[in-house]
């Protein structure tokens, strides 16, 4: 894009009159930093409908090129699975695919995506051209009731994992599924919590419900993050955001949350939408569940979702409602325990004015600075916090410390 048209789009998503040598600054300053996204769900997106993010890809948020330019440096792929997945058995196959598929990009572009394992690796490797690669997986799923595919998801890179998703599963609560079988981890998943330390994967508790986030932040004897997640504070009610209380308690533990940019979680409408949406998807499924065994007609899941779509817009969203959320953020838990996980590729394009795509990073830091963050507190928002407790759980494993 132009300068002259970069500046006017910043001016007109930030709502102030930014100078071009500040928007020249702020990329500037963007590839020069360490950026680190810990959720970018491009996997689910490979396996749908394969695209080579090797080069632009303008109907996805993810590409290489706009990487480059947004100044992205280690790009958490989201190996995610459903809750249907794992009701019929399928998410552990369907997860060692999503991660083929990661590896298959890496392997047909050497040149420019390369996995990492570790942070002291990517703080290595980035002095290439190369954006850096890391896993996590979204809903523990994939490991049924088998403490041993831990290990043999680790082996594959896995370095986090979001306890569940959607609904409820073996291992967690979900903040979306109003059935609360477990009333917060259970059995099993205290086990998981465990297991995870001792490898040195980190314990992601976006999407769980509040008990099950507060027991996992209290069992686990190493720092928890939120992967992607926003501050109940600007939607209330909207339990898949983080309350005050638990956002400290993550931090307490040394954490960082990790927020996102989707506008479920940063403006009140959509995430009031956003919840009506799966309590209507979970009463959709217990019609079927009954039509099924009566041996009726089911309705069709994806007509209503089109049709939900249709009636319930995306709000229009500044790129001010994430620096709200920023700012709060490090008022209440401080600046050494905030990040990013943007969630692009994973909400449909329902993305706030000047952050639609990874190119956008840049417009954040010009944001940032006009709020008075200094070089210092945006490295460490950017992605300093986020290696810093991979570090740690890293350090904290059963196998660092023989």
């Amino acid at each position: 894009m132009p300068a002259r048209l970069f500046a006017l789009a910043l001016v007109l998503t930030t709502g102030n009159a930014l100078a071009g040598s500040d928007i020249t600054d702020a990329r500037r300053f963007a590839r020069d930093a360490l950026i680190v996204d810990t959720h970018i769900d491009a996997p689910t997106e490979l396996l749908a409908q394969w695209r080579d993010l090797g080069e632009p890809t303008p109907d996805r948020e993810f590409d290489y090129p706009r990487a480059r330019a947004g100044g992205l440096d280690v790009a958490f792929m989201s190996i995610y699975t459903s809750p249907d997945e794992d009701r019929a058995g399928t998410a552990r196959r369907v997860a060692n695919q999503q991660i083929d598929a990661v590896e298959a990009m890496v392997g047909r572009h050497p040149d420019k995506f390369e996995l990492v394992t570790s942070p002291a690796a990517a703080g290595r490797m980035r002095a290439g051209k190369r954006v850096l690669l890391a896993l996590g997986m979204e809903n523990g799923a994939p490991i049924g009731d088998d403490l041993a595919e831990l290990a043999r998801f680790h082996a594959r890179g896995v370095r986090y994992i979001t306890l569940a998703h959607s609904a409820g599963n073996r291992i967690s609560d979900s903040s979306y599924d109003r059935n609360r079988q477990w009333q917060g981890l259970s059995p099993f998943g205290i086990k998981v919590v465990a297991e995870m330390n001792r490898l040195g994967m980190m314990v992601d508790v976006s999407h769980l419900s509040d008990a099950a986030t507060r027991q996992a932040v209290e069992s686990s004897r190493l720092p928890v993050i939120a992967s992607h997640s926003g501050l109940r504070h600007f939607t209330p009610g909207f339990e898949r955001n983080l309350s005050d209380e638990l956002a400290k308690a993550i931090a307490t533990k040394g954490g960082v949350v990790q927020l996102a940019f989707g506008i479920g979680f940063v403006n009140r409408q959509a995430s009031d939408d956003l919840q009506a949406y799966f309590d209507a998807e979970a009463a959709l499924e217990q019609r079927n569940i009954a039509a099924r065994a009566a041996g009726k007609p089911t309705e069709d899941a994806g007509a209503f979702s089109r049709e939900w779509q249709r009636a319930h817009p995306a709000p229009s969203t500044p790129i001010a409602a994430v620096l709200d959320q920023i700012d709060y953020a490090v008022q209440l838990i401080g600046i050494d325990h905030v990040g990013l996980g943007s969630d692009f590729d994973g909400v449909s394009g329902k993305l706030p004015d000047g952050l639609r795509s990874v190119a956008d990073y840049p417009n954040l830091v010009a944001g940032l600075r006009e709020r008075g963050y200094g070089d210092a507190a945006l490295r460490k928002i950017l992605g300093g916090n986020l290696l810093r407790v991979w570090a740690a759980v890293e350090a904290g494993s059963e196998r660092a410390q023989r």
